[in-house]
C-alpha cells in the first residue's frame, strides 16, 4: 500500500560515462534540490543503467540527501522507458542509515517516478511503500 509522498525533487545531470560499449552500460552522476516530507534537501545520486531490450533501461543507484540537520543513504533500482520527451524512471529506493531531521527515513521503502528529458533535467517523486 502506497503511503505518504515523501520527496518532490528537480535537478540536473551533472555528468556520464560509458562503463561498456556492448548493451551499452552507462553511468550516470545528477544532483537535485527539493523537500522529503517537508525538510529541505540535497540530493546527489549516482545511478548505472543497462539496456536490457530495444527502448528499455535497467538501473541500479545509490544516493545521498543532506540536510541542514541530517544525512540519509540510500540505495534503488527501477526499470526507465525511453521516449521522445526523454526518459521516464520507475522503481524503489531503500534508505539504510539516516539521521537528524531526516531520521524518520531510516529503513523506508519508497517508490518513485522520475523523469529526465533530453538536456538533463529531471524531477523525482517519491511515496512510502508500507
Amino acid at each position: 500500500m502506497l503511503g505518504d509522498q515523501i520527496t518532490d525533487l528537480k535537478g540536473k545531470v551533472t555528468g556520464q560515462r560509458v562503463l561498456d560499449a556492448e548493451g551499452p552500460t552507462i553511468e550516470t552522476s545528477a544532483s537535485s534540490t527539493g523537500s522529503a516530507k517537508g525538510v529541505r534537501i540535497n540530493e546527489i545520486v549516482t545511478f548505472v543503467a543497462k539496456l536490457s531490450s530495444p527502448g528499455i533501461l535497467h538501473g541500479k543507484a545509490q544516493g545521498v540527501f543532506s540536510a541542514e540537520s541530517g544525512m540519509a543513504t540510500w540505495t534503488g533500482e527501477g526499470i526507465g522507458r525511453m521516449t521522445s520527451s526523454g526518459i521516464k524512471w520507475r522503481g524503489a529506493n531503500f534508505f539504510t542509515e539516516s539521521t537528524g531531521k531526516l531520521e524518520f527515513l531510516n529503513n523506508m521503502v519508497v517508490v518513485f517516478e522520475s523523469e529526465i528529458d533530453p538536456e538533463g533535467n529531471s524531477t523525482l517523486k517519491s511515496w512510502e511503500w508500507k
